[in-house]
């Protein structure tokens, strides 16, 4: 049994009549009487009771038809639903993206504009560090994330650079530090860190040791680790220490934090939205336009 024969049953049962039913499918009627009778040798049973002038639905038939209109709508729903996944009108997307990331600029606003634009579309939202959104990019377990430290070249990912940070200091405002007018690394020398483990991001954590040293903090005086940001910046509120964060931590510092550049520090840390090469899913297309599109804004 086809679809067809689905199509050519209920056309003749809703006409009742062999000659409308083949002009309104554009079927001679010969064959469309043929796949009726091969329809009813197949399921063993008539679905018509042949009259004079047409043909009326037997019991079986009207049991029938109502089952057949039912898989004919489920198979132009189903049609229609894959159809608007093909064109990028619907589907699932999964981002993920760095915490510090999300307060402000073209990471939030995509996840707004793109939720705006295609109201279909379920966009899952992952916050992750940057090192897992990239393994989880290369495994298909995100289809794109907005990292931090993204590597230069990588045969498996394309990239679109969407802002640059600098690393800044967070200290507590009463800090004796917070009063300097411009604040230098050899500053710092017997300042106490909440410095993030270099299993976070080690290439950027030897990067920013290489800095210190070269601008006189040569030997950090650290006394507790933070996880993340998010972590340095609730512990610095508490007045144990000082630690590094990226300017944007400044939108969300607790209000006895203050967030100070270092003026002899350059460390420029770019945001990426990354995804994989070989994604061809139209979704992720659109929302790399927005992305796109909101960086030249």
């Amino acid at each position: 049994m086809e679809l067809r024969h689905l199509r050519y049953f209920v056309a003749v049962g809703e006409d009742q009549h062999y000659g409308r039913a083949s002009r309104r499918l554009g079927v001679a009627q010969p064959a469309l009487s043929r796949q009726i009778q091969d329809l009813e040798k197949e399921i063993g049973y008539e679905l018509f009771d042949r009259m004079p002038r047409g043909v009326r639905l037997s019991a079986a038939g009207e049991l029938f038809m109502a089952d057949a209109r039912r898989i004919l709508q489920e198979v132009g729903e189903a049609t229609a639903r894959a159809a608007r996944v093909a064109r990028g009108q619907s589907g699932t997307l999964r981002i993920g993206f760095a915490e510090n990331a999300s307060w402000r600029g073209v990471a939030p606003d995509s996840f707004r504009r793109f939720r705006e634009r295609q109201p279909d579309v379920t966009l899952q939202l992952q916050p992750a560090a940057s090192l897992e959104q990239l393994e989880a990019i290369r495994s298909g377990r995100l289809d794109a994330g907005f990292v931090n430290f993204m590597p230069k070249a990588d045969a498996d990912l394309d990239q679109l650079t969407v802002g640059i940070q600098q690393v800044e200091l967070a200290l507590p405002k009463r800090h004796p530090l917070a009063r300097l007018e411009k604040l230098r690394l050899h500053d710092l020398t017997d300042a106490a860190f909440i410095w993030f483990p270099r299993r976070a991001s080690p290439i950027f954590y030897d990067r920013l040791m290489h800095e210190c040293y070269r601008g006189g903090l040569k030997s950090p005086r650290i006394v507790q680790e933070g996880l993340n940001e998010a972590t340095i910046l609730s512990l610095v509120s508490t007045g144990l220490g000082v630690g590094w964060v990226l300017g944007s931590a400044r939108w969300r510092r607790p209000p006895t934090i203050a967030i100070l550049p270092v003026v002899d520090l350059n460390m420029p840390v770019p945001l990426a939205l990354a995804w994989r090469r070989d994604n061809t899913s139209p979704l992720l297309a659109r929302f790399v336009d927005e992305v796109r599109r909101l960086r030249k804004v």
